[in-house]
């Protein structure tokens, strides 16, 4: 239902646009997030968008380098990243919630996202 892709690799600098299309339901009034989990490490939140008004909240390491966003036409939220950094790389996750509240009760397979130095 929550498909992600748009990884791949990329050297220090560059910039990525991740992709999460839903499909198979509506997720009008949900709360769209990416994570990720980098090897040996805990899954982080990342960044989330609420699906109608487009509120924004993003993790302290990434903010004013990506930007999460949506279209609601074409039932897909984005996580664009710029300036990338070695410590991005991870598996990044979307996943959906009912509320801000709510815990995250979709999820979409992972993309790899590997950043070289």
């Amino acid at each position: 239902q929550l498909q992600a892709f748009g990884g791949g690799l990329v050297q220090a600098g560059d910039s990525l646009r991740l992709s999460c299309r839903a499909s198979g339901r509506t997720f009008t009034n949900y709360v769209m997030g990416w994570f990720r989990q980098a090897p040996g490490k805990e899954r982080e939140f990342v960044a989330h968008i609420t699906w109608n008004l487009g509120s924004t909240n993003y993790a302290d390491s990434v903010k004013g380098r990506f930007a999460i966003s949506r279209d609601n036409a074409k039932n897909t939220v984005y996580l664009q990243m710029n300036s990338l950094k070695p410590e991005d790389t991870a598996v990044y996750y979307c996943a959906a919630a009912t509320s801000l509240s709510a815990n995250y009760t979709f999820w979409g397979q992972g993309t790899q996202v590997t950043v070289s130095s």
